[in-house]
């Protein structure tokens, strides 16, 4: 029979590990994403001057003319923006089948391995960190038990 302890311990575990696993889960979709993106753009090739509009925490904000002489402002900003600041003229690739779709040029899904790695390392760091430390506890917990259990039989 568990104890509400042990029961405890068995969803913590649980929850640990299933958070770990969604978290290396994303990773690998967001690099997935990454490489559609690259592969459309590399499909449909077409390059353009952009200038950086803005500059936020979640994008970065260009303007890019296509050869048919419309403007584009691409609504998520533009893939691989590190060291662009506002006002920055940039060349970018995008894909003409879907203007809305830009990289800088030069730039690939490559750029995006050292962060998802890093962030699927210190995650399953902490996991693994985490993990040990319930069963650490669980075990000493059942140490403190069985001494108890021995004297009163």
């Amino acid at each position: 029979m568990t104890t509400n302890h042990e029961r405890r311990q068995k969803v913590g575990r649980r929850v640990v590990f299933a958070v770990a696993v969604l978290v290396s889960v994303v990773c690998v979709g967001l690099l997935l994403a990454a490489i559609r993106n690259d592969s459309a753009i590399t499909g449909h090739l077409g390059t353009a001057n952009a200038q950086v509009d803005s500059v936020s925490f979640d994008r970065t904000i260009i303007r890019f003319e296509t050869p048919d002489g419309i403007v584009h402002i691409p609504a998520n900003g533009v893939l691989y923006p590190a060291g662009l600041v506002a006002g920055d003229l940039v060349r970018i690739e995008y894909d003409t089948a879907n203007p809305e779709l830009a990289r800088v040029a030069g730039r690939t899904a490559t750029l995006t391995l050292l962060p998802l790695g890093t962030t699927l390392l210190i995650t399953w760091l902490v996991a693994g960190g985490l993990l040990w430390w319930i069963r650490h506890r669980a075990h000493a917990v059942a140490a403190v038990r069985e001494p108890a259990t021995v004297a009163g039989s």
